[in-house]
């Protein structure tokens, strides 16, 4: 399977869709729709957002908040359940490390929920290594953080 992976504005309809698709598929798995502390992000908070298509159909996407003059932290990484296993997701996520390094960020930060254990696998493999929770995360029972030196 071929994809692209483009980098679009944080309002992108096949984003927004990506977006909500995600919502719904963990207010499923928690139980809730209280499953993201601090809150969810804004556009005016999102410095890179980057949406995966094949045959003209969003099927992943993922973004970065920068966090400080050398981190940011990965936001929104999500691909489509027909979609997973193809090796999107790991295209996403290092797209997403090049966008990083290309703006001279040196560190990539993640939080993920405890519910995901697919995901905390999924970050572990791809050479990210869990660290305390950080920012508004810190209390947080559900959470679980992770970084990645690039």
């Amino acid at each position: 399977m071929s994809w692209t992976i483009d980098e679009r504005p944080w309002d992108d309809p096949a984003g927004a869709a990506l977006r909500r698709a995600q919502r719904a598929e963990l207010d499923e798995r928690y139980g809730c729709d209280d499953h993201e502390p601090g809150g969810a992000p804004v556009a005016a908070e999102i410095d890179v957002f980057l949406v995966a298509t094949r045959d003209g159909e969003a099927i992943g996407c993922g973004a970065l908040r920068r966090l400080d003059e050398h981190s940011v932290e990965v936001k929104r990484m999500f691909v489509v359940p027909a979609s997973r296993g193809s090796g999107v997701a790991t295209a996403i996520l290092r797209a997403l490390e090049d966008a990083a390094v290309r703006r001279g960020w040196t560190t990539v930060r993640l939080e993920t929920g405890a519910a995901q254990p697919d995901a905390i696998r999924f970050y572990e493999r791809e050479g990210y290594r869990e660290i305390p929770l950080y920012g508004k995360y810190v209390g947080s029972p559900i959470s679980r953080c992770f970084e990645r030196v690039l």
